[in-house]
């Protein structure tokens, strides 16, 4: 069995064997995306019950809440392939990070829109420069700082080795962004879904908000495999099994 794990790690770092494999992955993870968002949007914003105190503006929860996991879940992921393409130099880990870079800043620039728009109603304003909203923040800069970097070196390797420490100097803004509504006095509510208590949602809002979440989770594996095969053209087009692909 270990045998058979480092196998596919092995392959999984192919840059090669991802593109063709991932081929076949795209069609279904596209119909379970689609299918998953449709769903949980539709059931959150046409069929979910009001709130009791915000009304109908709540709805935006369904957006604003799996788009802010993500980003912060998309930080791990591009930190975690610039850890490894530290550490063991492979090429496929420095795609990956490459690749999820301008997805974080998207989905984080989303949650910080939608958050914007449910302030306004909610608080009265936009924007409040509280520990949440000014952390969120900061993440977008950390998501644009290392797209830059990676545009910046004209030695691909040098590029790839900044943009991989910036991430991991990164990392220490999530437990921050996740924690500021305990450790600070901020206008942002508690979390709603802890691992470590029973959601203070009610079933007929937090199941539409689960569906919807899991629908974004499909749709960053979908456009991060994407942006990875994107990223495999570019640097591998001299390769001779890019060249036979492309002709």
């Amino acid at each position: 069995m270990p045998s058979a794990i480092s196998r596919w790690f092995h392959r999984l770092g192919s840059p090669r064997w991802f593109y063709h494999t991932s081929r076949r992955w795209l069609p279904w993870l596209a119909i379970l995306t689609i299918a998953l968002l449709v769903t949980g949007v539709v059931w959150g914003l046409g069929f979910a019950p009001q709130d009791a105190r915000q009304g109908n503006s709540y709805r935006i929860i369904f957006i604003h809440v799996p788009a802010s996991v993500l980003a912060l879940v998309g930080y791990y992921v591009m930190a975690g392939a610039g850890a490894i393409a530290l550490i063991w130099r492979i090429k496929m880990a420095e795609m990956v990070m490459i690749s999820a870079a301008p997805l974080g800043a998207a989905l984080t620039f989303l949650a910080l829109l939608t958050g914007a728009v449910w302030a306004k109603p909610t608080w009265g304003t936009y924007w409040v420069w509280d520990a949440r909203t000014t952390s969120m923040l900061i993440l977008l800069f950390l998501y644009l700082g290392v797209m830059a970097l990676g545009k910046s070196y004209a030695a691909r390797e040098v590029a790839y080795r900044a943009c991989a420490i910036v991430s991991l100097v990164g990392t220490v803004n999530i437990p921050i962004i996740y924690k500021s509504v305990d450790w600070w006095y901020t206008l942002h509510q508690p979390a709603t879904i802890k691992f470590t208590s029973a959601p203070s949602m009610h079933p007929s809002m937090l199941q539409p908000l689960l569906v919807t979440t899991l629908g974004f989770y499909c749709f960053y594996a979908l456009v991060l495999m994407l942006n990875t095969r994107a990223e495999i053209i570019g640097r591998e087009r001299r390769a001779v099994w890019v060249r036979e692909l492309l002709q």
